[in-house]
């Protein structure tokens, strides 16, 4: 099959999402399809054509397709400046490609004087709760002549949806999304030449809390943390056929209004007056006021915006035991409910959202300070209704007061609608253990209803926050599943503000930062994150502006860290969050495990010094400043030697996560050492009868720790578990995304007792990345960035015969498939064109270079006789039956 290019895109915006860019000279990306072998780029032609349809070609020898920089003899674009790019690539064989699409590209306003709109707010009204009312804005407008083009730019104070002439505005959801508003606010631009006329027209927005000033945190949790006006700044700009121009920016002739949406919390739910819809006379409009123009940065978005992205029929509706009407989506999403129905004026419907049922009611304990309730009060007429400013956490709805002779909906009155940032999804696995499934689809759920804006812990309680130790151990897994480099771009440089602005080079726990300071100490792990995750993008995406931009940040947090006295090592006395929710941790004190908090603070202490010394030389940081870091990371590693690792390899503290920070992050001095490590982990996993015995810190390593030291079986054992904790014991108990804790849910049905409680929590699904490398078979080459060069080297084991993964990365469509039978492993793979491949068959030591291309491969299969694995009994315990045995 011959080479073509399949997609163009630039920086790290979605394809097709060029719209309002905030780079005047952006990068430009292609990927390659086609299985012709040993392809590679010897050069390129860019052609870019601007407004006046004068193409240029720009024509470059390089083998270079990913993050391309913009041609230094072509102008940076301006404000509003729109070109149009396509590009074709010749091979080092001498074989051109065919001409990609055009893609046009638009850049937004880059400056504050292209702003002529002012922000303006309406009368501040609040609700029973403590809550603002939405406010309605609106302008009247007349269009005289021909329309060219129009584009609004907008963004607002709370979270906003905006219409034209009663059609909305755009696709997204929550806009514009949540940033660290003190430093930094988005705003969109959205094409709206189709949604004018010549005459009349009119602009509305309405405006909710959202992120700006509702209820945030738990404990209760804080109001208008960031103000406590809604607010909007719209600009419309209207382009003429004759050239002329008109801008409706909104100022004091705009005015404002409530409509039928009595109260929209992100917490508590919305509440909708169906019967206020009716046609509101101008004496209900106001003037609105004038604030003052944003002091933040005000800019585009990197990354795509929250879209509803799916919906999902219910399932079952039932009645509960106390003959409440309930429906089951069948799954746990992030949304809302989007009703069909009818019924009297006045009649009010409520629904209670809940992620589980226990003792067959909806469970709301977990969500703590949380009323997760939408209610529609319906005005006699028929109405097709969702909420617009809030999101639930949900599987299960308890519908209270449906008007129908039964008191209950039929499935068609109902449809659960999936919300997330609207990422390309990249990354598939499927195997032959249809457990291992449902768990890999758990882990991408858990992932889509954390990823609204920014990366969250939970998405259903009094929290939703951006808990920066569970992205920290989630993003290897992100990565592969999904495009999140605009999106985690966008939230590294409000971790960077954060920390260097407000909290002097300490990383918050959460960002943005909504939690009282108090609670902001210097924790490892969480603010690992800052040096840790830039490495893990620049990896995936192939991108150094990850290094450069976060590098100040890097350096701030490893010089914010308390040393203890005359040593590089943490402060002892310090608090650590250590192995969060361990399974052995008593229900209310989770950071209470097995492992010493501080030997991880000083693991990842040691690791992430290194890191930076990696970092400095990559940067070509001075040479006094990459020796600086080398020789920190070199004592540090000597102090943590001389601390916790005895001659023979064992250390103190000896537990599964203590071993397996040790053997990944490669703290052992010798390799018989790290051998003799990796059998005493084997013996711990194999003496705890196969159940996990870690918490946040250890859960993402145990795996491949036991993999890189040959005890692969006792890993793909420790997977297959069922019994709790363990990954295939929320499977079996019907769970459809991740819990926070291994025993969320007790084996009776129960819930656990402690207060911190979800059913939706990315960071034990880390073992994704384990799936995707060891299961599935790719992995990139240790010293490749971007899916330069792929490893393809499947490791089977246990009861998995066959197994498939694919991801989508920067060059193209990156595949392995392998099975078992008949005594003989085989293998397919796929290598995009401009790039490279290293296979290892099992069993083999010889590796295979190859270029682009499909190849197959087999070699003879004898069954591994140390499957299955025996656990290590101990006769005295009170064993249940089955204990360690699959």
């Amino acid at each position: 099959m011959s080479i073509s290019i399949s997609s163009l895109t630039f920086s790290h915006h979605p394809q097709n999402s060029n719209l309002g860019i905030s780079e005047s000279s952006p990068r430009i990306s292609w990927r390659f399809s086609g299985t012709t072998k040993n392809w590679t780029q010897a050069s390129y032609e860019l052609e870019i054509t601007p407004a006046s349809g004068v193409p240029k070609t720009f024509i470059v020898s390089s083998e270079e397709s990913v993050l391309v920089p913009w041609p230094e003899d072509e102008a940076k674009l301006e404000s509003r400046e729109q070109v149009s790019v396509r590009v074709r690539t010749t091979g080092t064989d001498g074989t051109r490609t065919e001409w990609s699409e055009s893609v046009d590209v638009e850049v937004g306003l880059l400056g504050r004087e292209d702003w002529t709109a002012k922000m303006v707010a309406g009368e501040r009204r609040v609700n029973e709760n403590g809550s603002l009312r939405p406010t309605l804005f609106m302008k009247a407008f007349q269009v005289e002549k021909e329309i060219k083009k129009a584009r609004l730019y907008i963004t607002a104070y709370g979270v906003y949806e905006a219409s034209i002439n009663g059609e909305k505005v755009g696709n997204e959801v929550l806009a514009p999304g949540w940033t660290s508003y003190k430093h930094r606010l988005t705003y969109e631009t959205h094409d709206v030449t189709s949604l004018l006329r010549k005459g009349e027209n009119g602009i509305g927005v309405e405006v909710a809390d959202g992120w700006y000033c509702g209820r945030l945190g738990f404990n209760g949790g804080r109001r208008f943390i960031y103000g406590d006006r809604l607010a909007v700044l719209a600009q419309l700009e209207i382009e003429f056929e004759d050239g002329e121009s008109v801008t409706v920016g909104s100022d004091e002739s705009w005015m404002s209004g409530v409509g039928p949406r009595i109260s929209s919390e992100i917490y508590d739910g919305e509440t909708y007056d169906a019967s206020l819809e009716s046609s509101r006379g101008e004496e209900k409009w106001s003037a609105v006021e004038i604030l003052d123009f944003p002091s933040v940065l005000l800019l585009a978005p990197e990354g795509p915006p929250i879209r509803k992205v799916e919906t999902l029929k219910p399932k079952e509706i039932f009645r509960s035991p106390s003959n409440k009407v309930i429906v089951d989506f069948g799954q746990n999403l992030v949304g809302w409910v989007r009703l069909h129905v009818q019924g009297p004026k006045g009649h009010k419907i409520t629904l209670t959202h809940t992620e589980v049922l226990e003792h067959g009611e909806v469970a709301t304990r977990p969500l703590r300070d949380c009323k997760a309730v939408d209610s529609l009060i319906l005005s006699g007429s028929p109405i097709t209704w969702e909420p617009k400013f809030t999101f639930h956490g949900f599987r299960y709805v308890q519908i209270d007061n449906w008007p129908s002779s039964t008191g209950q909906p039929i499935p068609e009155d109902l449809e659960g609608v999936v919300i997330h940032t609207d990422m390309e999804r990249t990354g598939w696995f499927e195997c032959s253990e249809s457990q291992v499934n449902q768990l890999h689809k758990n882990i991408t759920w858990g992932m889509r209803g954390n990823f609204v804006g920014i990366p969250t812990d939970c998405p259903q309680r009094d929290e939703r926050l951006g808990w920066t130790g569970d992205i920290q151990v989630f993003a290897p897994t992100a990565n592969y599943l999904y495009d999140t480099s605009g999106m985690l771009s966008s939230w590294l440089k409000d971790l960077a503000l954060e920390q260097v602005k407000d909290f002097k080079g300490v990383v918050p726990q959460v960002v943005p930062n909504v939690i009282d300071p108090i609670l902001n100490t210097p924790q490892a792990v969480w603010g690992d994150v800052a040096v840790i995750t830039p490495w893990t993008m620049y990896n995936s995406f192939g991108d150094i502006e990850f290094l450069k931009n976060q590098y100040g940040s890097m350096t701030s947090w490893v010089s914010a860290v308390p040393r203890a006295k005359d040593s590089l090592l943490w402060d002892p006395n310090t608090h650590q969050l250590g192995d969060w929710l361990d399974p052995s941790a008593p229900p209310e004190e989770p950071a209470n495990g097995k492992t010493d908090p501080h030997f991880i603070a000083n693991a990842y202490l040691t690791y992430i010094t290194s890191l930076l010394a990696t970092i400095s030389k990559i940067l070509e940081k001075s040479s006094e400043e990459q020796e600086k870091y080398k020789k920190e990371a070199e004592e540090l590693l000597l102090e943590f030697r001389n601390n916790y690792i005895t001659p023979s390899g064992r250390l103190a503290p000896d537990t599964m996560t203590s071993l397996s920070l040790a053997l990944t992050f490669h703290l052992f001095p010798t390799t018989t050492q790290s051998q003799l490590a990796g059998a005493r982990l084997a013996h711990l996993v194999r003496a705890s009868r196969f159940r996990i015995a870690t918490g946040f810190a250890g859960t993402p390593l145990v795996c491949p720790a036991l993999t890189m030291t040959g005890h692969e079986q006792i890993a793909y054992r420790m997977l297959l578990e069922k019994r709790c904790p363990s990954w295939l014991y929320t499977v079996s108990m019907g769970a459809t995304t991740m819990w926070e804790r291994w025993d969320s849910m007790l084996p009776d049905g129960t819930i656990n007792p402690g207060s911190m409680t979800s059913f939706n929590h990315y960071a034990l699904g880390a073992v994704g990345e384990w799936l995707h490398s060891t299961v599935g078979g790719i992995s990139q080459e240790s010293s490749s960035i971007g899916w330069k060069v792929i490893r393809f080297a499947p490791v089977p084991g246990g009861t998995i015969t066959w197994a498939k993964t694919s991801h989508l990365g920067p060059y193209g469509l990156i595949s392995c498939e392998w099975k078992i039978e008949g005594g003989r492993f085989r293998m397919v793979i796929q290598v995009p064109p401009n790039s490279r491949g290293v296979v290892k068959l099992p069993g083999k030591t010889e590796v295979i270079e190859v270029g682009s291309g499909e190849y197959e491969d087999e070699c003879s299969w004898e069954e591994d006789k140390a499957w299955p694995p025996k656990a290590i009994l101990d006769p005295f315990s009170q064993l249940q039956e089955g204990d360690g045995e699959l």
